[in-house]
């Protein structure tokens, strides 16, 4: 454990909210659904929602978090501006990859009954080749879900080369876990220029990117490299935090 989870596990739980307010919607599936409407009708954006927490080990919680899901895509059924992620320390994976697939599909079947997409997130690299092979077996049977992959870690072209055959959505970010520099960029300007160069490679496979950064020079040079190749505005999109403030490009 690093010192910074460290502090962050002993810390009381309101000076962690109190960190944590700006970016985080609220305590509770209503709270989530609340401000995801905000947005929508102040700002005409799209939401993804999520449950916090992962590292979910026993099989009661696991099943109470499926059932959490579940409760989730009721809320967010007919909000054609919201989608959904979830990880898969949080469904089972712990227990065993067949489980964890097991549960995903649960919630992606339920999901795509109500029209409503569901990203696969992407944890630290340990996690990195069970969750593109969960998502692989998901994309085979659905077409409303996508995944993740990291611009700092040296695989990752590999696995966009590897991706299904099918048009996948991926968000394509740096990332926020930090990797050793045996298998990960270690510096911001070559995980920022590989973001760059996977969008593009995204594009030319066919896929669907979901562009997740906040970097305004790196998301001014996207967009020019993407109007420079009459990239059709419906495909691709950008994808930010919540509580970080972007407005003004965000209005652009």
């Amino acid at each position: 454990m690093d010192i910074k989870r460290a502090i962050i596990d002993l810390a009381p739980a309101s000076i962690v909210r109190l960190f944590a307010g700006p970016y985080v919607a609220g305590k509770g599936i209503e709270s989530g659904v609340r401000k995801a409407d905000e947005i929508w009708q102040a700002s005409k954006l799209h939401a993804t929602v999520d449950l916090l927490g992962e590292e979910v080990f026993k099989r009661e919680d696991v099943e109470a978090t499926v059932a959490l899901y579940f409760r989730m895509v009721d809320a967010l059924a007919g909000r054609t501006y919201t989608s959904m992620s979830l990880k898969p320390t949080q469904l089972g994976i712990h227990e065993s990859e067949a489980y964890c697939l097991e549960n995903i599909r649960k919630v992606v079947g339920y999901a795509a009954s109500r029209q409503l997409h569901v990203t696969v997130d992407m944890e630290d690299r340990h996690f990195t080749d069970v969750t593109l092979r969960l998502f692989k077996a998901l994309r085979d049977q659905f077409d409303n879900v996508g995944t993740v992959l990291q611009s700092r870690l040296f695989r990752t072209k590999d696995d966009i080369l590897a991706l299904h055959a099918r048009r996948c959505k991926v968000r394509i970010c740096i990332g926020i876990y930090k990797e050793p520099r045996e298998v990960a960029y270690v510096d911001k300007p070559a995980m920022k220029e590989r973001l760059f160069e996977y969008v593009q490679l995204l594009l030319d496979k066919g896929h669907y990117p979901e562009i997740a950064t906040h970097d305004e020079p790196l998301i001014r040079r996207v967009i020019d490299d993407l109007d420079k190749r009459g990239c059709p505005k419906d495909a691709y999109e950008f994808q930010m935090l919540l509580g970080v403030p972007r407005h003004q490009i965000q209005e652009e």
